[in-house]
């Protein structure tokens, strides 16, 4: 596949990395409120969806399951996640988000309001259009 470098792609890209840059801002921000680091707030957020081992936390965030455990250890001297048995193969231990994660999870995820304001001013077709082109971009299958 031949790379785009035309001037057009290329401030694409750049607004692209501005947008991300920015919500990794907020996304701290939002994390040390609740005295959590960047990494442990994702890690929460992923919990907070389903229980995972180790190495799939590792994959997802692109580190080493090393440095997954250490944060799962943060995390459970909080209250925010437990360690529990895999129920399909009990060798696996799967961290799990507790209540009082979710919870945390969700008033995290409700305190990013960076692109909310923004987003809110795009009609409706826009934003599905928008949905659309960033689904396509990050090859997701919109069914």
């Amino acid at each position: 596949m031949a790379t785009r470098t035309d001037a057009l792609t290329l401030e694409v890209v750049d607004l692209v990395a501005t947008v991300v840059a920015r919500y990794h801002e907020e996304y701290e921000d939002a994390a040390a409120q609740h005295s959590l680091t960047g990494a442990q707030a994702r890690v929460l957020a992923l919990l907070a969806h389903e229980p995972l081992p180790m190495r799939r936390i590792a994959m997802r965030l692109k580190c080493e399951p090393s440095n997954v455990t250490g944060i799962v250890d943060r995390l459970e001297s909080r209250g925010l996640v437990e360690r529990r048995p895999d129920p399909d193969d009990r060798r696996v231990k799967l961290a799990a988000a507790t209540a009082e994660g979710r919870r945390t999870a969700g008033h995290l995820k409700s305190s990013l309001n960076f692109a909310r304001e923004p987003l809110a001013g795009l009609s409706v077709a826009e934003r599905t259009v928008l949905r659309g082109l960033l689904q396509r971009i990050l090859g997701i299958d919109p069914t």
